[in-house]
């Protein structure tokens, strides 16, 4: 198909221009071809990155009161998931979270009643086993999801991403869509106060491969314009400068000194400082969300490429000092909780300690391409790795070459392995064998006062847990469950929680709360809406939805303003 670029003396005349070709950017764009809309969209990597970070996702997503959950036994409301958002959120900024309270309301919403029919009619489907991510911090109207609520998409990222560039791809076989690949968006331009186009740098061609960074060689400049402009070139997961920059250190911690990167390179979060040069309102800078459990990845696709270990909750988590985390941080419960104590330590970083038998049923790895089984959709490859005796393949390799994993089949040997590898103080295995000594002595008895052991018990109550996240309570010392495993956990950085400050139409505010007319943003340059739906925190499974939720509204307003 054609990839040609407009030029001056084009006939093609967009009704909107869309900067970014991720999810959220598809999204609108699939909802301007759906009205009959002729779109220009432009992106600083090639066409073979269409798709942009939702393509190497695990694909979740946040659905409340689904067919998935009632068939498991769980029960879940809009007024649940609403009380868990706006705990989870903590919205205590009047201008700043004026218009993602309205976001948040709108999004469970929109994932109760409208969400899963939206996607279905495009034709996702939903594994039926419903996860329960961050589980939160202990209080009924605090932190975390109260039930499981993380729809895993059969297909992962790749197909979350294909239901909507199928059509899009169709609508540029009809002459409705153009890309332009290599352009990168300098400014904005403004006109009596309105955006009103886009100026760039033209880039060198790059046949890098998808999630490889590429050059940034300028080989000329263009200048495109049309009645709307849409942003949705994603946050600043890759810009570590702007990571510490931002930092949100008096309440997180110092910043890590090492960071590891779960988004490609070109997630670099240039869209929001040239936004607001333009006029936007950039709010809520200091909410980000980053990984505790970040992994290097032994076999990269972009530099310091990380991978998430999504756990289940038996691990034993210690820090930096080998002593073990106190609730709720525990694995799997509560992100930001982890990250502040983790980095009261002074360290970056903190170690799992577990044994054969947990990361056999426990570990998944975040990433499309650590799930070859369910990425392919392949269901006699998905029921062979997940239900035979071993690790799943990819989390057998990190364990095998993965630069942050020790085995051993005693203690003593294990510190060994993690003192070799730590970053800062040498562990004193006495004082790990005490601890977990300590812990093992507790499963002896149905009941326990360990938090941890605890909330297993409550897990597995669960069905979804018990049949396939969650090992049965046993003594990680026990040689029968051996070997001994310990990994080294570094910082993942991932997303921005924060952004352009829009209205329920995606439109842009300006700081005053006034329209900038003719830009919207949508995606994670938007906060995922609002310029922050999640607040402080993440329920996860959100993310994709809010790319799909804040592109379908700023497709649909764009489609509108370009009818009148």
């Amino acid at each position: 198909m054609s990839s040609t670029v407009p030029t001056p003396t084009d006939d093609f005349t967009p009704d909107a221009i869309v900067v970014g070709a991720g999810l959220a950017g598809l999204v609108a764009t699939h909802e301007l071809v759906l009205a009959g809309r002729k779109v220009l969209v432009l992106d600083q990597e090639n066409r073979a990155n269409l798709g942009g970070q939702a393509f190497w996702s695990l694909g979740g997503l946040f659905l409340v009161d689904s067919p998935e959950q009632r068939r498991l036994g769980v029960k879940d409301s809009y007024e649940l998931a609403l009380q868990d958002w706006l705990g989870s959120a903590g919205f205590d900024r009047d201008d700043e979270d004026r218009m993602a309270r309205e976001w948040a309301r709108a999004y469970v919403r929109f994932a109760t009643e409208e969400k899963r029919d939206y996607l279905h009619a495009l034709g996702l489907r939903f594994t039926p086993l419903v996860g329960w991510a961050e589980r939160g911090g202990g209080l009924a109207d605090g932190h975390g999801n109260s039930v499981p609520r993380f729809h895993l998409t059969w297909g992962t990222g790749p197909e979350v991403v294909r239901v909507f560039l199928e059509p899009v791809l169709a609508g540029e076989a009809r002459g409705l869509v153009r890309f332009a690949f290599r352009h990168r968006v300098d400014e904005l331009i403004v006109e009596d106060g309105a955006v009103t186009g886009v100026t760039g740098s033209v880039l060198a061609p790059s046949d890098t491969a998808r999630g490889a960074a590429s050059n940034r060689d300028v080989l000329s400049e263009f200048s495109f314009h049309a009645p709307s402009v849409l942003v949705s070139s994603g946050g600043i997961g890759h810009a570590h400068d702007l990571i510490r920059r931002n930092w949100p250190t008096e309440r997180l911690g110092p910043c890590p000194e090492t960071m590891i990167s779960g988004v490609p390179a070109y997630v670099d979060g240039r869209m929001l400082g040239i936004s607001e040069q333009a006029g936007a309102a950039l709010v809520n800078r200091d909410r980000m969300w980053h990984y505790t459990e970040g992994i290097n990845n032994w076999d990269p696709v972009w530099p310091d490429h990380a991978i998430r270990i999504i756990p289940g909750p038996s691990s034993l988590w210690f820090d930096a000092n080998g002593i073990r985390l106190p609730a709720p941080c525990f694995p799997g419960f509560d992100t930001n909780a982890t990250m502040r104590q983790i980095l009261s330590t002074g360290h970056d970083y903190s170690w799992f300690v577990l044994d054969q038998t947990i990361i056999e049923k426990e570990f998944a790895l975040s990433g499309s391409e650590q799930n070859p089984d369910i990425t392919g959709k392949d269901l006699k490859l998905t029921l062979r790795s997940r239900l035979a005796k071993g690790a799943p393949g990819p989390v057998e390799a990190f364990k095998q070459h993965g630069v942050d994993f020790v085995v051993a089949d005693s203690l003593t040997e294990l510190v060994d392995g993690m003192n070799a590898i730590a970053r800062g103080p040498r562990l004193d295995a006495a004082e790990l064998e005490r601890q977990i000594v300590a812990r093992d002595r507790e499963v002896t008895n149905a009941y326990t006062k360990d938090a941890q052991l605890a909330a297993i018990g409550n897990a597995r109550r669960y069905i979804g847990d018990k049949a396939g996240r969650v090992v049965k309570p046993h003594r990680i010392l026990d040689p029968a469950h051996g070997p001994l495993i310990a990994v080294r956990l570094n910082i993942l950085t991932r997303k921005t929680l924060g952004g352009l400050q829009t209205d329920l139409d995606s439109q842009v505010l300006r700081p005053d709360g006034a329209v900038l007319s003719g830009l919207y943003a949508a995606g994670e340059v938007a906060g995922f809406g609002g310029g922050g739906v999640h607040g402080y925190n993440a329920l996860e499974g959100t993310f994709l939805g809010g790319c799909i939720f804040s592109g379908r509204a700023a497709g649909r307003a764009m489609a509108r303003r370009a009818r009148g």
